[in-house]
């Protein structure tokens, strides 16, 4: 229910649970389909998609999205499995790399066994770019015909996401306009893995610098194995 007629940032929308879960499945069923898009494409073909760096083995790339960039990361990982990293690529674990100044992480509702919204909120110790900043997100997990394992994620609308849960203090509300995990399945229990990020964190920030610091998102990849191997069931060394 709107709050004030003339304030953008106080409304809210009471939404019912079945209309949440209808509303979510149709937004994350259009982020699947772009993430898969954006995990095929090659450089070699598409001129959208600019090298950025090669650090590690894991190549960075990035297109222009309007006035923002959505970046790209790729990385084929050896011996891990799909079924392995996907138990550390959801959007709790992706935010403690983003920052370790997290301030809660949290399940706010389970729509379906796949298909959940999470708080993510961030302290006045964070980085520029999430000092007080929440985000209220959708994830869901999906596993293709011919195996590959996708996640996405990314923020409701702030009128849903208020009706959800309320903004609190001082907190700005950023988006996470496209984000998500897309994990193949190689040869030799291997799996090559593409991390998708494009964020708008609201406030002051320009988008130049926003720009700058997005190319450090895509590689929680690295922090993120370390996690899976260092996991006694994963089966690696």
């Amino acid at each position: 229910m709107p709050t004030s007629p003339s304030s953008t940032c106080s409304r809210s929308w009471s939404i019912s649970e079945d209309s949440l879960r209808r509303y979510v499945y149709h937004a994350s069923e259009n982020c699947i389909q772009e993430l898969l898009s954006a995990s095929a494409e090659t450089l070699t073909l598409n001129d959208e998609w600019k090298v950025v760096a090669m650090e590690n083995g894991v190549e960075i790339s990035k297109r222009r999205s309007g006035s923002l960039h959505t970046f790209r990361s790729r990385w084929v990982l050896n011996s891990v499995s799909p079924q392995q990293f996907i138990t550390v690529a959801n959007a709790i674990d992706a935010a403690k790399e983003w920052d370790g100044d997290l301030v809660e992480a949290r399940y706010i509702k389970d729509l379906e066994e796949n298909l959940s919204i999470i708080r993510l909120r961030f302290g006045e110790r964070s980085k520029p770019l999430f000092r007080n900043r929440e985000f209220i997100v959708y994830e869901r997990r999906e596993t293709m015909d011919d195996g590959t394992l996708v996640v996405a994620v990314a923020s409701l609308p702030k009128e849903i996401a208020a009706g959800l849960h309320p903004k609190q203090n001082k907190a700005i509300r950023g988006l996470l306009l496209q984000s998500g995990w897309v994990v193949e399945k190689l040869e030799n229990d291997s799996c090559m893995v593409t991390y998708i990020a494009q964020l708008d964190p609201a406030g002051w920030l320009p988008k130049c610098f926003v720009n700058r610091f997005n190319t450090k998102l895509v590689m929680i990849i690295e922090n993120l194995k370390k996690q899976v191997l260092a996991c006694p069931t994963s089966g690696g060394t």
